[in-house]
């Protein structure tokens, strides 16, 4: 798919093609992503050291984000999952809000500070229903962000930093370069634009997966770890020839409770999952894509119209107050 990118943008004239190029590297990114996310929970490779280069090419070359942050926030993830002051997945204050909870302005165990609940989170939370998928189309950007601040940070140790920060330095050689090779600042705004958009399709089911579960507060201790994954989790049902597009992180319950397991197998064992849940009781959701976006919208305009509740005090600007007057 490189290659191809590559040949599109170097040796094709047509605005159609360099489009093309744009949205297959936009699945490309979908792809690596998932070869770093099942590098970074198993070893895939011969051997340990293969499997770190393999993190690190699918990871900070092709993508731009780095294996290191993935880490750091996905351990965090897989071990509270869906925890509202636990899992960094979950706090993407002031843009978005899955409960109401949020807006106590919860300290976040993750990152250790405050997500404030002021005018500017409820004036962006009150429509994050309809900005939702226009954030998504850009949602790189902070991915890009946050990999530069974790591996700059001089506060946090980071395993392999300088091998990561070579891997990054790979990708802003060669993907501003590439885009400079199109003819003009048009063509080039559309070829990015185009890759993003077509990588907001997996940014979206990362979403779909756990936005509309079940949310709590603290961290899971004793035994109700595994009830924890099964109330935070939705599964996405699709045919089998589209389990590569997906990444077999459709399963999600499944790969939530067997984390090293190979994506291959997580169709196969979803039968006895299923029949684990019905046996003690625990829930089992598998939605299409599309049941699965409703989904998560209804619970994103719940949290919106609570937002907007003048009765819940919180400090307020002229802007609110011109768009939310009354009469």
């Amino acid at each position: 798919m490189f290659l191809v990118v590559i040949y599109g943008v170097l040796w094709c004239q047509s605005v159609w093609a360099h489009l093309g190029s744009g949205m297959m590297l936009g699945l490309l990114w979908m792809q690596s992503a998932y070869v770093g996310h099942d590098s970074g929970h198993y070893v895939v490779m011969t051997n340990k050291g293969f499997n770190k280069l393999a993190q690190i090419v699918a990871g900070n070359c092709l993508t731009g984000i780095s294996i290191a942050w993935w880490k750091w926030t996905h351990n965090a993830h897989h071990i509270a999952c869906n925890s509202l002051d636990h899992d960094p997945d979950l706090q993407h204050m002031p843009v978005f809000a899955v409960s109401s909870r949020f807006f106590n302005s919860i300290t976040s165990r993750f990152y250790g500070r405050e997500l404030k609940f002021d005018s500017l989170a409820r004036f962006l939370i009150s429509y994050q229903h309809w900005t939702f998928y226009p954030v998504m189309c850009i949602a790189r950007i902070n991915l890009y962000v946050q990999t530069f601040l974790l591996l700059f940070s001089t506060k946090r140790s980071v395993p392999d930093r300088a091998l990561n920060i070579i891997g990054i330095l790979v990708f802003w050689t060669w993907f501003p370069l590439l885009v400079s090779c199109l003819p003009n600042c048009g063509e080039r705004i559309m070829f990015v634009l185009a890759s993003f958009a077509v990588c907001s399709i997996q940014h979206i089911q990362f979403c779909l997966n756990h936005f509309a579960a079940n949310v709590y507060l603290g961290k899971p201790s004793g035994n109700d770890w595994f009830e924890k994954q099964t109330s935070g989790t939705l599964d996405i049902s699709c045919v089998t020839w589209m389990d590569w597009f997906f990444g077999g992180l459709q399963f999600q319950l499944e790969h939530h409770l067997f984390p090293r397991l190979p994506r291959c197998q997580l169709r196969q064992i979803s039968p006895l999952v299923q029949a684990l849940c019905k046996k003690h009781n625990l829930p089992y959701r598998s939605l299409s894509f599309w049941e699965a976006n409703r989904w998560t919208i209804r619970t994103l305009r719940k949290a919106a119209l609570q937002a907007r509740d003048l009765t819940n005090p919180a400090p307020q600007n002229l802007l609110w107050e011109a768009v939310n007057t009354h009469g």
